[in-house]
Order: C-alpha cells, then sequence, then structure tokens
C-alpha cells in the first residue's frame, strides 16, 4: 500500500494558485532543458523515502482543508549553497483535486496512510469535480460534501 505525505501548502489561496505557481516553475525547467516535474524543497528528508515513491502522492492542504494531491516522483536528499542539508521531492505537475476533507494547521509534513487518504474527485462523487472550488470549500465546510 502506498504511503504518502500531507504538507501545508503556504501562501495559495486556491487549487489554481497552486497550478499557476507550479506551472511557472515548470516552463522555467522546461526552458533550461531539464525534465517537466516539479519540485518542493523541505529542510528535512521523509525516512521512508521508497515507500513514497512506490505509488504515493504529496496532498496539499489549502486554507485548512486537504484539497488536492501530486504523484510523487522521487525524493532527493542535496546540499544547499549555504551548506546545509534540503531534501527535494519531485513531483508529476499535474494537480489532482481530491474530496476537501478539514486539517489542522501543523509544521513541516505528516506521512499520510492510502487508507486515510480522501479521494479524488474524478473518481469519487458525481458532479463535485465540476463544481467551483469555493463551493466545494462552502459545501465541505457545511458538512455537506
Amino acid at each position: 500500500m502506498a504511503l504518502n505525505l500531507v504538507k501545508l501548502c503556504v501562501g495559495a489561496e486556491s487549487i489554481a494558485d497552486l497550478e499557476e505557481w507550479i506551472a511557472e516553475r515548470v516552463a522555467e525547467r522546461v526552458a533550461r532543458g531539464e525534465p517537466a516535474r516539479s519540485a518542493h524543497v523541505t529542510r528535512m528528508g521523509p525516512k521512508r523515502a521508497e515507500e513514497l515513491v512506490d505509488g504515493g502522492s504529496l496532498y496539499w492542504v489549502i486554507r485548512g482543508l486537504i484539497s488536492c494531491r501530486q504523484k510523487l516522483l522521487s525524493v532527493e536528499p542535496f546540499t544547499d549553497a549555504d551548506g546545509i542539508g534540503r531534501c527535494r521531492l519531485w513531483m508529476n505537475p499535474e494537480v489532482i483535486p481530491v474530496a476537501p476533507r478539514p486539517m489542522r494547521a501543523f509544521q513541516g509534513w505528516r506521512y499520510f496512510a492510502a487508507k486515510d487518504a480522501p479521494p479524488d474527485l474524478k473518481a469519487g462523487r458525481a458532479g463535485a469535480a465540476a463544481m467551483p472550488e469555493d463551493l466545494r470549500r462552502t459545501l465541505s465546510e457545511l458538512g455537506l460534501l
């Protein structure tokens, strides 16, 4: 069973914000002749990296709700220009909306078992994927989605 990560998406107000940010960074990578993939840098590297890249995803918490995910491709520890150890999480740039689920703020990232992960909207409730994100958020907050 795949292991996932869950992380706060600081600075994004919506899935569209995250998608826009990712598209800009991926375009920069492609212009430099690099593969079209998305990266997120963390201070600490996950100890269970092999389990994460075996079908796992990074689930993003946006404004208090687990809102979407990106498929993890690889985990790359590295040392930055200041000599500080960091970890780069490489992901597929596709952002997949999931059934919104409330989650309190936390620091860093958390492991997230596949059995606890919300379903993708396409695979889940009919019509929810076509709803505007703010409507999904409101319905989720009311316990109706």
